[in-house]
């Protein structure tokens, strides 16, 4: 039998390296990986693809992303291209006066670096917008700005308490400071008008057609419910499945509600098996176990540091209870569920890890598949037990580099022991643990190619800081294996992530062999084709 599709002129990475150079493709799946042999395998309906000495791979899956939220961001005010504050306030000014039928002005993406402190106050706001409620999250979504209106509507003042989750910024009188950080930003972020189905199902189909582009074939939404304000993307991903449009592979992540315990685990049984359909399906729990450095709500297990160097008394926060968390994991181990940790600090690191242990010692070995995403702080005893335990750290490689918001709001916070213990990509897969890859996108660029650079270098691109922890650097094969073999395996596409007979035809071609040049160029390196299924979903106008 002919093949429908024939790639040629390799090289090719397979699970064994750049092993072929030509590969075939019948219906959605892969059928011979070879060399000149494959192209007897071409008919006249075939067609021929010349690599011209460009890569061909599997295609990229990204483990932990929120593309509905970046959607929807991308269509309102957008601040990630802004670098200061006098950038971001001139985009926040622009979008305002373009769009004056808008009740509340809403988007996001701003940087902390921008803003002393990384909390902008709520008179900046007030001088470009001061007639309409603001709401804007920034770029790692842990935190929102607000300005005075927003603030009024709200009815946020001095003697509003802090909620339990969270922490309204206050200048020195007591009075709301204008950012909002973790659970303080539903105080205002519930009042902001919900996007409509229709939005969130164009915002979903933008942002795939934006993540095909980047080589993105599969990925894990990691936040299908409500939380913050955010809309609850189900009904894009169901709608989108069943009527043909979703063209990627994606399995959800359902929120676990922080404020509750066990009781809402049937209603997670009702919603995996009611929003599983065709090429989305629900089997992941989310479980958000901490917050974030730069704001100090990363849970550690010894405290921050003040501007000084001396301890404070502040070790970060447990958004669930570690005590119970145990018991939760160890019940939806047994149901099936996979769970998907955010644990960004060493003591939410090791709360998961403990938790798994748990779940390991009263069910037995599962294939549940856990994983960690973030692993900004690892304490070093925890990094063996995540091959011992079959827990996948899920990195998101472009935050291991020297940047304004690692060099100013967390590195001093940490102090020198601590600050040398994040990110720890290279000891993590020495002790045998398997890596997956994301990019939390839209906190940070959800470009694979980019976070593949850095996990190379630990330099961002085109920057000239010092190297991160050059220890903690992958090499090239490695780094793409997070990002295919090791997301596939995390959102259970067994038959994706490797270019073999047999597997499902997800590839990507890259405008060039990233390596037959030196890594610090491997940022430059774009996607030319993509396909699922054998399908093509992208190409450049030079393909």
């Amino acid at each position: 039998m002919y093949a429908d599709l024939l790639f040629t002129g390799g090289p090719v990475l397979t699970p064994e390296g750049r092993t072929a150079s030509a590969v075939a493709v019948t219906g959605d799946r892969i059928t011979a990986v070879g060399h000149d042999e494959v192209r007897e395998l071409a008919g006249s309906g075939t067609e021929v693809v010349d690599l011209a000495g460009r890569l061909l791979l599997p295609g990229f899956q990204d483990a932990h992303v929120h593309p509905v939220p970046a959607g929807l961001e991308l269509a309102q005010c957008d601040l990630t291209g802004a670098r200061t504050a006098e950038e971001t306030l001139a985009a926040v000014r622009a979008y305002a006066a373009a769009h004056p039928e808008r009740e509340w002005i809403l988007g996001g993406g701003w940087s902390m670096e921008a803003f002393e402190g990384g909390t902008p106050t709520r008179e900046l706001l007030d001088a470009v917008v001061p007639d309409r409620p603001v709401y804007l999250p920034n770029r790692d979504h842990h935190g929102a700005w607000v300005n005075s209106r927003a603030l009024e509507l709200a009815g946020i003042t001095r003697d509003t308490p802090d909620p339990a989750d969270g922490r309204i910024e206050r200048v020195g009188s007591g009075d709301p400071s204008g950012t909002l950080q973790e659970g303080a930003m539903q105080l205002v972020g519930r009042l902001t008008p919900p996007a409509t189905a229709a939005d969130r199902l164009a915002a979903l189909l933008h942002a795939q057609r934006h993540l095909h582009a980047l080589g993105i074939t599969a990925w894990q939404d990691a936040l299908v419910g409500d939380f913050l304000g955010m809309d609850d993307p189900s009904d894009a991903y169901l709608t989108a499945a069943r009527d043909g449009s979703l063209t990627a592979r994606v399995v959800g992540a359902l929120w676990w509600d922080r404020e509750r315990g066990a009781e809402q685990i049937p209603e997670l049984v009702a919603r995996r098996a009611a929003l599983s359909h065709g090429r989305f399906r629900a089997g992941s729990v989310k479980l958000m176990l901490d917050g974030v450095a730069e704001t100090g709500t990363a849970a550690l297990l010894e405290p921050y540091l003040d501007k000084c160097g001396c301890a404070t008394a502040n070790r970060g926060t447990s958004f669930i209870d570690p005590g119970q968390l145990p018991a939760y994991v160890t019940e939806l181990d047994a149901l099936g569920f996979q769970c998907h940790f955010h644990a960004l600090g060493d003591r939410a690191v090791r709360d998961a890890l403990d938790a798994i242990e748990a779940a390991r010692t009263a069910n037995g070995p599962t294939d549940s598949r856990p994983h960690l995403a973030h692993l900004q702080v690892v304490h070093p005893d925890d990094v063996p037990r995540f091959a011992r335990l079959g827990a996948t750290a899920n990195i998101q490689p472009l935050w291991a580099a020297h940047e304004p918001q690692m060099d100013e709001l967390t590195i001093p916070f940490l102090g020198p022991e601590r600050a040398a213990w994040q990110y720890p990509f290279g000891a993590l897969l020495r002790s045998g643990a398997r890596l997956a890859a994301g990019s939390d996108w839209p906190v940070s660029s959800p470009d694979p190619l980019q976070g593949v650079h850095v996990a190379v270098n630990r330099v961002e691109p085109g920057g000239d800081r010092p190297v991160f922890l050059p220890g903690e650097r992958l090499g090239l094969t490695e780094a793409l294996t997070a990002y295919t073999a090791g997301s596939a395996y995390v959102n259970r596409l067994d038959d994706t992530g490797r270019v073999s007979a047999g597997a499902l035809a997800d590839l990507v071609v890259l405008d060039r062999d990233p390596f037959a040049g030196p890594p610090e160029a491997i940022a430059e390196t774009k996607v030319a084709l993509t396909y699922v299924g054998g399908a093509r979903v992208y190409a450049t106008h030079e393909a």
